[in-house]
């Protein structure tokens, strides 16, 4: 990955590829014909994270740092639920119908929670105050949703 990361577009396009797979849940779909790519795509968006989090934690003069540390948070939020949502019993890809993929799953989420701890552990209680509102969009999407 080249060093100026445009944080913004890149995680704009993971939120998307993480719709994307998401989507896939709701479809009635050849299961065994998107098992394996499904999983490169949880594995490739798990990556991209991974690098982007290594960037925003070695750059403290990042402009927007903050901001970028919101969304990146709010996107691997989406990430970690994707993944619940993915091995989950209602899913075409649940764990007791494949169990090869619990261990991977798992795995994805752990480094995923690790790396929201990370952001939210580097960010000053200076600017937590200034960041806005204590719920992500994503979240407060959830939280609606659950109330209709």
């Amino acid at each position: 990955m080249n060093k100026n990361v445009n944080f913004e577009d890149t995680i704009f396009i993971l939120n998307v590829r993480i719709r994307m797979v998401r989507d896939l849940l709701r479809l009635d779909t050849d299961t065994n014909l998107f098992l394996h790519k499904s999983m490169d795509d949880l594995e490739f968006i798990g990556s991209s994270l991974e690098i982007l989090t290594e960037k925003l934690l070695a750059n403290t003069k990042f402009i927007d740092r903050e901001g970028e540390s919101d969304n990146l948070c709010d996107a691997e939020w989406q990430f970690n639920r994707l993944l619940t949502e993915f091995a989950g019993d209602s899913s075409p890809f649940s764990a007791a119908r494949f169990p090869e993929i619990e261990k991977d799953i798992l795995k994805l989420k752990a480094e995923s929670s690790r790396r929201r701890r990370l952001i939210d552990e580097t960010s000053t209680p200076s600017e937590l105050s200034e960041s806005g509102p204590a719920v992500s969009r994503a979240e407060l999407s959830e939280l609606l949703k659950g109330s209709d």
